[in-house]
């Protein structure tokens, strides 16, 4: 029983590849709720250490992805004239830390309007230079648009954090449509930079496997589907995780251009599974890094996955 699912803040391409896909996955490291306030507390996934007297400088948007919907890439701190505003430019390493920010409408204004989208009014991301230490969050507001995100402990090195929103109410023009807008900030310290893994068919995460088909190519509309296992029997227990049996965050390796993908399947109860259909646009070609979360007797789960997209 499946129904396009509308993917509010999916990738449209610029251009359109010319070379076939081959897909590709990975699995590293698992999630779950972890930290008060958190959807995922994957701080610190660690790949292959090695190292470095730091992370990449804010330089990694030099080769920005190509133009996609009203989201963008997620690149920039402004578009449309919305920004996303903060004083903080490092946070502490090794502990739990807020990061305090704001967006600001085309009349520079704190937004106050937001509207719900999966069930929030805001999703926030934070993901380091090397698409390591995953985090999803849903920030809270005080009266005045100040934000607040509870983040996990972060590993020393250059974080990007993007802010997913709808303007509402009278914040102008912009009302209706969908952006993604992010600041980098420094972790200080020796970072260990970690290699993107290998390429493989499946992924496991708390002893499910995770299996998944498809060819998507950059700049087209493709299918996606993910099959979850457990213990060599299908799983067909998953539970509604913001309004849908699936959450798929992506970032491109190299600039951490930012797509966001939901499953087609209708959600009916909790009864979802094996198959889940994904509704798949990729801005350009190279190495996607994506988090795949879902919800089981009441526990999130975090799949790491490397996506190569021809």
């Amino acid at each position: 029983m499946s129904q396009r699912f509308r993917t509010p803040r999916r990738a449209l391409a610029a251009a359109a590849a010319t070379a076939a896909l081959t897909l590709t996955l990975a699995a590293c490291g698992s999630g779950s709720d972890s930290g008060k306030g958190h959807d995922s507390g994957m701080a610190g996934m660690d790949h292959s250490a090695s190292p470095s007297p730091s992370g990449s400088s804010d330089g990694m948007a030099a080769m920005p992805g190509m133009g996609t919907a009203s989201t963008g890439n997620g690149l920039a701190a402004a578009k449309d004239g919305y920004k996303m505003t903060s004083t903080a430019t490092t946070l502490p390493a090794g502990r739990a830390a807020d990061y305090r920010f704001a967006i600001t409408g085309p009349d520079g204004r704190q937004v106050t309007g937001f509207a719900v989208d999966q069930t929030k009014r805001m999703h926030f991301y934070a993901i380091r230079s090397d698409l390591s230490g995953f985090q999803h969050l849903h920030p809270t507001m005080a009266a005045d648009g100040t934000w607040t995100a509870p983040l996990a402990s972060l590993q020393p090195g250059t974080w990007r954090l993007y802010a997913s929103f709808t303007p509402d109410g009278d914040a102008g023009k912009g009302k209706g449509k969908d952006f993604v807008l992010s600041r980098t900030v420094k972790v200080p310290g020796m970072a260990m930079t970690s290699s993107l893994p290998k390429a493989s068919g499946t992924a496991t995460v708390d002893g499910y496997t995770l299996t998944v088909k498809g060819a998507p190519m950059a700049g087209m509309a493709h299918q996606l589907t993910a099959t979850v296992t457990k213990d060599g029997k299908p799983v067909t227990d998953l539970q509604p995780y913001l309004d849908t049996y699936a959450h798929l965050t992506a970032f491109h390796q190299g600039d951490q251009a930012f797509a966001h993908l939901h499953p087609e399947t209708k959600v009916d109860g909790d009864h979802g599974g094996p198959s889940l259909t994904f509704h798949a646009e990729f801005a350009r070609s190279g190495n996607w890094r994506l988090f795949l979360q879902f919800q089981t007797a009441g526990k999130l789960h975090t799949a790491a996955l490397t996506l190569r997209v021809g």
